[in-house]
C-alpha cells in the first residue's frame, strides 16, 4: 500500500477565509473611500446591465415615445400618458431615468471593450520589448514614446476619421461602436508596454526564468507561462484607472458628434443632445446624464487610487 504524499487541497472556505485575511483585504475593509467607490461602481454597472429589466421604458423605441411628454419636468407627470417621470423627459418625451441606464450600457460596453483592446495590445509588445531586448525593444519603444507625445484624444480623433474614410458610408452606423473602441484602445497601449517592459526586464534574469531556459521552454511558453503572471499587478492597477478615462473620451467623442451613432445614443450622446436647451430652463436634459458621467468615472477612479496604494509594498 503507497501513501500519497501530496498534501490535501484546501477547501473552498479555508481559501476564503485566506482571501478575507489578505493584505488586500484589510485595506479594502479600512478603507471607506474604496467601499464606497466599490459599492457605487457596481451599483452603476449592475443598472445598466439590466437596463431592460430596471428602466420604465425602451428610451431608444420610437413607439413608446409621447411627444405630449416632452420637457416635463423632473417629478412632474406628462400630458400624454400621466405617467410620473422621476428625472423629466427630453425633446421628444424620452424619460431620461431610461435613457441613462441605456446610455450607461454603451458607455460601460464601450470604456472596458477599450481598455480590453489596450491590455491585450500593450502587454504583449511589452513582454516581447522586455524579453528579446535589443532592435525590437528600441523599436517599440521608440514607437511607444511617439504616441504618448500626443493627446489620447487627438489619436483616437485621428483613427476614427481615417477609418470612417476607408468604410463604405453605409456601413458607418454598423461598425461605429467598434470603430470607436479601437480608436480608444489604440489610444492607451503604450502605458501597458513600457510599465510591463520594465517589469519584464526584472524578471527575465530571475532564476526561474534562467530553469525554464535550460529545460528548453521556448521564448513564447516562458513570457506566457512565467513572466506574465509576475507583471500583471501594475497592468491591474492601470486598467481600472484607464476604464474611467475611456468612458470619459467615449463621452467627448459622442458629444464631439464622432462617436456612437444617434440610434444608440451613450451618456456623451446625451449630454450633446442635453447641452442645445440648457439655456433655455430645460437643465434637467443635460443635468442628469453629465452627473450619471461624473458619479461613473468618478466611482471608477477612487476604486484605481485605491488599488495603486493597495498594491505598492512601500505602503504596507
Amino acid at each position: 500500500m503507497t501513501l500519497s504524499t501530496n498534501p490535501p487541497k484546501p477547501s473552498f472556505r479555508t481559501r476564503l477565509a485566506k482571501a478575507w485575511d489578505s493584505d488586500i483585504a484589510w485595506s479594502f475593509r479600512h478603507s471607506p473611500v474604496a467601499i464606497i467607490a466599490a459599492i457605487m461602481t457596481v451599483i452603476l454597472i449592475l443598472a445598466s446591465v439590466f437596463a431592460n429589466h430596471l428602466a420604465p421604458q425602451n428610451a431608444f423605441d420610437p413607439a413608446v415615445l409621447n411627444l405630449l411628454d416632452a420637457y416635463t419636468r423632473p417629478g412632474e407627470a406628462g400630458l400624454g400618458s400621466n405617467t410620473v417621470y422621476w428625472l423629466g423627459t427630453d425633446n421628444q418625451g424620452r424619460d431620461l431615468f431610461s435613457a441613462i441606464l441605456y446610455g450607461s450600457r454603451v458607455s460601460l460596453f464601450v470604456g472596458f471593450a477599450a481598455v480590453f483592446c489596450s491590455v491585450t495590445m500593450g502587454v504583449t509588445l511589452g513582454l516581447i520589448a522586455g524579453y528579446l531586448g535589443g532592435r525590437t525593444d528600441a523599436f517599440i519603444m521608440r514607437v511607444a514614446d511617439i504616441q504618448l507625445s500626443f493627446p489620447a484624444i487627438l489619436i483616437a480623433l485621428l483613427f476614427f476619421g481615417v477609418a470612417r474614410g476607408v468604410i463604405a458610408a453605409a456601413n458607418h452606423e454598423q461598425v461605429a461602436i467598434w470603430v470607436l473602441i479601437v480608436a480608444i484602445g489604440l489610444s492607451h497601449w503604450a502605458q501597458y508596454a513600457r510599465t510591463v517592459r520594465s517589469s519584464t526586464m526584472v524578471e527575465r534574469n530571475k532564476e526561474y526564468v534562467q530553469a525554464a531556459r535550460v529545460m528548453g521552454r521556448s521564448p513564447f511558453l516562458i513570457m506566457l507561462r512565467h513572466v506574465l503572471p509576475n507583471v500583471t499587478g501594475p497592468v491591474l492597477v492601470i486598467s481600472t484607472i484607464n476604464l474611467a478615462l475611456a468612458v470619459i473620451e467615449e463621452a467627448t467623442l459622442s458629444f464631439l458628434g464622432v462617436g456612437v451613432p444617434p440610434t444608440q445614443p451613450s451618456l456623451g450622446t446625451l449630454i450633446r443632445f442635453g447641452q442645445q436647451y440648457l439655456f433655455s430652463g430645460e437643465w434637467w436634459i443635460l443635468f442628469f446624464p453629465a452627473l450619471a458621467l461624473v458619479l461613473l468615472a468618478l466611482s471608477i477612479n477612487l476604486l484605481g487610487d485605491w488599488l495603486r496604494d493597495a498594491l505598492n509594498p512601500k505602503l504596507r
